[in-house]
């Protein structure tokens, strides 16, 4: 299968290219920087540099690969993850917006049969259950810049699955770990921790679901062969409150406990996300995604995860 990949250099994107090339599929790999397209050729990929944002160039990228398939892992998201920053999402909220209209418009135009797009599994409204399956009402109304983040993923996710001429899947992501991520050893949250400035807030009672960016990889190599339109959950098996997980997190990168604060000093010095993160979250169901895709993530627990993966590698770029 001869597939365009949008993204190819995030953080998922890299586990990605491998595992896209070590399944035989002909690659076709996106970048706004001539550098990064001549490092992607080296490594016997296509790559070609495109501004995601120039519809008439992504027209013209598009029809000149002619792909089965497009793959959309489109993020701009910035090396340090701070949530008291106003326009964290504000760069990829443009990309996402504009790059995948334009991307799914000439996928279209140009015969692709699949268009598999990044998604989140942590926007789910907090209500009712902890953990939600993929019929769950996205969190439209979130606080702060989270709801505009939520709203665009939300349209992507319609224009994508509700397209007639393609079969368009939505990939919600957990959050990602492992190498490039916030999460990495080297990474923003990593050295947040590190200095004991991610607390647990509150109760700490708000869920997150896991996922290593190889076992997102490796779902969505397994996404364009299989699976009827719609939104699945890549996630592991093993949705936490951050009360349970942060503390280990922490002992995985040989860091000192998180310390805990009342909701009221979280908000006031972390902003109007801090709470809502730590005590609000859903979790994510990954049942769908098990049967209809046939993944199953090497990594079940993000447990075992921090504990054999975090000292991999030192190098953190972006959590999509």
């Amino acid at each position: 299968m001869k597939v365009l990949l949008a993204g190819a250099t995030g953080a998922i994107g890299r586990p990605l290219l491998a595992r896209l090339l070590a399944a035989g599929h002909a690659v076709v790999a996106t970048t706004r920087s001539a550098e990064r397209a001549a490092a992607l050729r080296a490594a016997g990929v296509e790559g070609v540099v495109c501004d995601l944002l120039d519809p008439d160039a992504v027209r013209r990228t598009v029809a000149a690969a002619r792909p089965d398939a497009v793959v959309d892992e489109l993020t701009a998201l910035p090396d340090d993850y701070d949530i008291r920053r106003k326009d964290l999402y504000a760069t990829t909220n443009r990309i996402r917006e504009a790059g995948t209209a334009a991307l799914l418009d000439a996928a279209r135009a140009a015969g692709a049969s699949r268009y598999v797009v990044q998604s989140i599994a942590f926007a789910y409204a907090p209500e009712g259950d902890v953990v939600k399956d993929e019929s769950a009402p996205l969190w439209l109304a979130a606080p702060a810049m989270l709801a505009e983040a939520t709203r665009i993923l939300a349209a992507n996710e319609r224009k994508v699955i509700d397209a007639r001429d393609l079969d368009g899947l939505a990939l919600r992501y957990g959050f990602f770990y492992g190498p490039g991520t916030y999460l990495a050893p080297g990474g923003s949250i990593a050295r947040q921790v590190r200095s004991r400035r991610f607390p647990l807030v509150g109760s700490a009672t708000g869920m997150t679901s896991f996922i290593h960016v190889d076992d997102a990889a490796a779902a969505t190599v397994a996404a364009l062969a299989g699976g009827a339109a719609g939104a699945y959950n890549v996630v592991d098996d093993e949705p936490a409150p951050l009360r349970d997980w942060l503390p280990r997190y922490a002992e995985a990168i040989g860091a000192r406990p998180p310390l805990r604060v009342p909701a009221w000093l979280g908000r006031l010095a972390g902003g109007p996300l801090a709470v809502p993160i730590s005590t609000e979250l859903r979790g994510a169901s990954n049942v769908k995604a098990r049967a209809a895709l046939d993944w199953t993530p090497q990594l079940p627990s993000w447990r075992e995860g921090f504990a054999g993966c975090l000292d991999r590698d030192p190098d953190a770029l972006h959590l999509a």
